[in-house]
């Protein structure tokens, strides 16, 4: 680990009691890691900005499949990109709805170009892609 740094910050009081109530509710013992965890997540999300940044991520997707076609589209999309694509899930919501979460990995701008291609999929009524990191940069 890399060494520590202090630094001094000054926030309203009203704000400064909104953040601790908040780190509260999601299980933070201090401000300290509360501050690197939005620093980090700021990093990332910059990160992806650029098209040749690696990621990983997930794309989920929420779809009838009593739709036409639409699973044989899906599943030829996702041989389309087979080496981007590291793991599936399908899991049957109900009688019509499915959920499916695909596990990517890939440069960043390849990444959106799969989601892009599955969540505009006719058909498809939900969909939402995630891109974390391998965490491989961030202290």
């Amino acid at each position: 680990m890399s060494e520590l740094s202090r630094i001094g910050v000054a926030i309203d009081s009203d704000l400064l009691d909104k953040f601790d109530q908040l780190i509260g509710e999601r299980g933070y013992t201090n401000r300290s890691e509360a501050f690197r965890d939005l620093i980090r997540d700021e990093l990332v999300e910059k990160s992806w900005e650029s098209p040749e940044s690696p990621v990983v991520g997930t794309v989920t997707l929420v779809y009838d499949h009593h739709v036409r076609m639409l699973s044989d589209k899906l599943m030829d999309l996702q041989h389309d990109f087979h080496r981007s694509i590291l793991s599936t899930l399908h899991v049957h919501l109900d009688h019509d709805n499915c959920l499916e979460v695909l596990v990517v990995r890939g440069k960043a701008g390849a990444v959106r170009k799969i989601a892009d291609a599955l969540i505009s999929t006719k058909g498809v009524k939900h969909g939402r892609l995630t891109i974390t990191t391998s965490g491989a940069e961030l202290k």
